[in-house]
């Protein structure tokens, strides 16, 4: 970035995070995840062999042509506020950004060799300024964290899912590669939510943001509290049937659900490490080659072990309390599942002393599936 783009930014003075690494707000689970996709069978291979045959230039050629790019002379305010991110995350080069004709609202960064962000009209006449601040902070999190060429790699490969169907086994291979790069883009969000908060430093705008891509341009009908009640409710409601049915609702998706978002938005942003981060104490790139692997996947088994010990989802707290002892692995779920599932042949189990019975269905069902991405 040149002197002369450093010193065009907005007003509103933001503290700024020279030589940050993106280890300083990746989402443990978008790290461990990652790792899980590079060590997918046949994952290297369709990645080296993808690498090569993406029609990357055709794609840069095409926002070029049916677009608009965001500069100091269309987008004006777009481009300062990229400028604005890029400064504050010490990205050294500015990606391209280009306004693209859709209503609906959505952002992405693609690209192989370089990253490119696209924002859609639909979210630009969505979002207020600072709201659109967090949007373009998000993205240029994801250009920070190396995110764009596996976006990339999923979107390709998800339109050749669908080409392919007609071949039993080809798809078959090519749709475990699809969800699980899913699964890693999903916590890959997470972070770039983080990094959009960084940019930002406006948490009730994230959260506005958020809201407004789940109910639309009507904030004066919403309300953040009951917006992140939601997310809550949604965690802890129903039974091990409508947890098997979150899962099942979620698998379609590149994104998170958007209360689910911005929950964990707000707890980080209340969080020591984000703290930790606006003080001026924060991991650097240049410390980036003698971070340790081990040490990553401890930090990731933790979190995880942190989520299921404070979930309140009654499939995780099933697992928590087998892992704690509580019961028979095969007998505690088992049982559990039968009762959930409207019970079985066997009949249920004897339930062992000091316990109680297995949370018993009520008949409902969770929400058709979702499958609209939005940022």
């Amino acid at each position: 970035m040149t002197e002369n783009d450093q010193g065009n930014v907005p007003s509103r003075q933001r503290k700024r995070f020279p030589g940050i690494s993106s280890r300083a707000y990746e989402h443990p689970a978008d790290r461990s995840a990652l790792v899980a996709l590079r060590k997918l069978s046949g994952f290297d291979t369709v990645f080296k062999a993808l690498s090569g045959l993406l029609p990357e230039r055709s794609l840069r050629l095409l926002f070029l042509s049916d677009s608009v790019r965001v500069s100091d002379a269309q987008f004006g305010h777009l481009n300062d506020m990229l400028r604005d991110a890029c400064y504050i995350l010490d990205l050294e080069k500015v990606p391209p950004m280009y306004v693209t004709q859709d209503p609906k609202p959505n952002a992405m960064c693609i690209g192989l060799d370089e990253p490119i962000i696209v924002v859609t009209t639909g979210l630009v006449e969505l979002l207020d300024e600072e709201e659109m601040r967090a949007v373009v902070g998000h993205e240029v999190g994801h250009a920070l964290s190396g995110h764009s060429v596996y976006r990339t790699v999923l979107l390709f490969l998800t339109g050749l899912a669908l080409k392919i169907a007609w071949i039993p086994l080809g798809n078959v291979a090519i749709m475990a590669i699809v969800t699980a790069l899913r699964e890693w883009f999903r916590k890959s969000e997470l972070s770039a939510d983080r990094a959009g908060l960084l940019v930002g430093q406006d948490v009730q705008a994230s959260m506005r943001g958020l809201m407004k891509i789940a109910g639309g341009n009507h904030l004066h009908e919403m309300n953040v509290d009951a917006f992140l009640a939601q997310a809550d409710e949604y965690e802890k409601a129903g039974d091990l049937r409508d947890s098997v049915l979150k899962i099942l609702n979620v698998l379609p998706r590149t994104h998170p659900f958007t209360t689910v978002r911005a929950a964990e938005l707000k707890k980080w942003s209340e969080s020591r490490d984000f703290q930790r981060i606006m003080d001026g104490h924060y991991p650097k790139r240049s410390e980036d080659k003698d971070t340790s692997v081990t040490d990553s996947f401890r930090e990731s088994a933790g979190h995880y072990a942190d989520t299921v010990r404070t979930s309140k989802d009654p499939l995780m707290k099933l697992v928590g309390d087998i892992a704690g002892g509580a019961g028979d692995l095969a007998g505690d779920l088992g049982g559990k599942l039968r009762n959930a599932f409207g019970g079985g042949a066997q009949g249920p189990r004897k339930p062992d002393a000091g316990e109680t019975d297995g949370t018993a269905g009520d008949g409902r069902s969770g929400p058709d599936s979702a499958t609209g991405d939005a940022r």
